[in-house]
């Protein structure tokens, strides 16, 4: 179709290191965190994920825990859902992040 939007946003996880359970407000954010699961970052992007975890450990309008702890990207939970409109990706962003806290994961949600 001629002059229809492209999708260019995406949803997307970073597998974040355990040590970032030291940081008391990532901790007391996730109280029902279940120890063998892992810590993610969930954040929504209209740069392509690889892109986003580059700024965020370039210190670019990066979250704190990504820059210290981001260890890989995880599109075996977030690639099905890209590329999606702006609002679909935030959308996706909250409920993905609720879905993952709900398995006992402990999750940041940017």
């Amino acid at each position: 179709m001629v002059g229809a939007p492209r999708h260019h946003h995406h949803v997307y996880v970073v597998e974040l290191h355990k040590d970032v359970l030291y940081e008391g407000r990532f901790a007391r954010a996730n109280p029902r965190f279940d120890r063998f699961l892992p810590c993610v970052y969930v954040g929504a992007t209209g740069l392509t994920p690889a892109q986003r975890l580059a700024n965020h450990k370039a210190g670019n309008r990066g979250n704190r825990y990504v820059r210290l702890y981001g260890l890989r990207l995880m599109p075996e939970i977030y690639a099905v859902f890209n590329p999606m409109p702006y609002r679909a990706a935030l959308q996706m962003e909250i409920e993905l992040a609720q879905e993952l806290r709900d398995k006992g994961w402990a999750v940041w949600q940017g």
